[in-house]
Parts: C-alpha cells; sequence; structure tokens
C-alpha cells in the first residue's frame, strides 16, 4: 500500500456520469452515477487496490454528496457504499430518496 502525501482532488465529469477522486493526478478511485430528474442516483464505487486504506472512499463520497446538494440535486443511494455512508452521515437525509423498484427499474434501462 503506497501512502502519498498529496491532497487528494474530487473532480465530476459529467460526460463520464462519475465523481473521480485524484491522488498526484492519478485517478485512485470513482463513484459512478446516472441523473434521473432532480434525482442523482450513485450506483458504484470503488477504490483502487493501490489506495486502499487511505479512507478515499469517504472523501470521495462526502464530496460527491456535498456537490449534489450545491446542485440543488437530491441523492439516491444504490452503490451500498453510499447507502452505508449515509447511515453513518444523517447531514444528508433531507435531500436523500429512498431506492425504489421504479428507480431500479429505470437504472438498469440506463445501463449499457
Amino acid at each position: 500500500m503506497s501512502q502519498s502525501s498529496a491532497v487528494p482532488s474530487v473532480q465530476r465529469s459529467d460526460t463520464e456520469q462519475l465523481y473521480a477522486i485524484l491522488v498526484d493526478g492519478r485517478r485512485a478511485g470513482l463513484t459512478a452515477y446516472r441523473d434521473r430528474g432532480e434525482q442523482r442516483v450513485f450506483f458504484h464505487t470503488e477504490i483502487d487496490d493501490a489506495f486502499a486504506g487511505q479512507g478515499l472512499a469517504g472523501q470521495l463520497v462526502r464530496q460527491a454528496l456535498a456537490d449534489v446538494r450545491a446542485s440543488g440535486k437530491r441523492i439516491v443511494p444504490v452503490c451500498p457504499y453510499v447507502a452505508a455512508y449515509l447511515k453513518r452521515h444523517d447531514d444528508f437525509a433531507d435531500i436523500t430518496d429512498p431506492v425504489t423498484p421504479d428507480v431500479l427499474g429505470w437504472l438498469k434501462e440506463q445501463m449499457p
């Protein structure tokens, strides 16, 4: 496991529909989403093994959710990591919508 002294940064890519966390300019992980009207549906989060154990997933998700709040959208946590994060951090409860069969069906249609 490599420990970096660089401060990680989170960037949103609307074309790729994801938030990426970068360390020393290298993508260390991502959380992917699809927008459904006013909802941002998060469905997958991953951190590269080379960056595991550094708390990057929490930083990534926290900043992604803060960006959702700033954009005026709502969060739908299909991704298990995002759902677990939200259970531990209730400061996003006011903008979180439940995962419903309708959302899951819609998301399945969005995936290639």
